[in-house]
């Protein structure tokens, strides 16, 4: 029975893995990855339950300059999800130099008065010497409860790193149904999947410029899901790069994503993918509260 909790903030610049971090610790994929900065633009709440502890883990959109409305509401997301919580981790390159975007986040987390550790990623890219002077850089920027090196990718050093997380739990009872392990409805979760494999198969940044909209999900009695997605660009360009020539590069995004949609769903798919043009779509008010990202 659940009568500890800990809320748990993780935050970052861009691309250095703090979905990946948060797959890694509940189990299981919950949260899309790619090698592109900005890969996530919502709040994912991960719920990891150990004993009688529940821990909640909200993994955040990149910390960045936002050059777009969308960009501000990720970075809003980001500052929203730093006070108030019980432990915060900051994710951080295996670099002995602290960034404009690590100095504004270490702002921060001193100015909510929250614990907070540092967790160093991607340590299997380097060698120990490296590494202790990235801890040497660090250690001097804040008072961190502890600074904690891992390879989010090869799980190394995540296992430590729940252990140290439970010691933040406070006495509650469970916030989330023990059998849940993110608060994403199923359809939010297949539009991600979907936008993860624009993501990887599409260059340069088209798929920056993608979002992604379920706008038929349904459980049919022979178990079989019939998922309608549309993919919005904003340049009729792009929508041609995304069909691709006969249609082949839809075809194969929408083969992978329907892969993954039915490992998530543990049913068979039927998936269907449009393209439409929505020019200028993340600088519209309008466009941002239709995908989603409200306030």
């Amino acid at each position: 029975m659940i009568n500890k909790t800990a809320m748990i903030t993780i935050c970052g610049r861009p691309n250095v893995g703090k979905s990946t971090l948060t797959n890694s610790l509940v189990g299981e994929k919950i949260a899309i990855v790619s090698n592109k900065p900005q890969t996530t633009r919502n709040r994912i709440t991960a719920v990891i339950n150990r004993g009688d502890t529940q821990l909640v883990i909200m993994d955040t959109p990149g910390f960045h300059k936002p050059r777009t409305k969308l960009g501000d509401y990720m970075v809003n997301v980001v500052n929203e999800s730093i006070p108030d919580v019980d432990l915060i981790l900051l994710v951080v390159e295996p670099i002995a130099n602290i960034g404009p975007q690590e100095e504004s986040l270490i702002a921060r987390i001193k100015q909510s008065g929250c614990p907070a550790m540092l967790i160093i990623n991607k340590i299997d890219t380097l060698e120990k010497e490296a590494l202790l002077a990235v801890i040497a850089t660090y250690a001097e920027a804040h008072d961190w409860k502890a600074i904690v090196p891992i390879s989010a990718m090869r799980k190394n050093g995540t296992d430590k790193l729940l252990e140290m997380m439970e010691e933040y739990a406070v006495d509650s009872p469970a916030l989330f149904p023990e059998d849940m392990v993110t608060d994403q409805p199923d359809k939010h979760v297949c539009a991600e999947i979907v936008r993860e494999k624009l993501l990887r198969c599409l260059d340069k940044e088209i798929p920056h410029g993608t979002a992604v909209e379920v706008t038929r999900f349904i459980e049919r009695d022979d178990e079989v899901i019939e998922l309608d997605v549309t993919i919005y660009c904003e340049k009729a360009s792009h929508k041609g790069i995304i069909i691709g020539k006969h249609g082949a590069m839809l075809k194969k995004i929408g083969e992978q994503a329907r892969r993954d949609v039915e490992r998530f769903m543990g049913t068979k798919v039927f998936l269907q993918t449009w393209v439409k043009v929505k020019e200028n779509w993340r600088d519209s008010d309008v466009l941002l509260r239709n995908f989603g990202f409200s306030e």
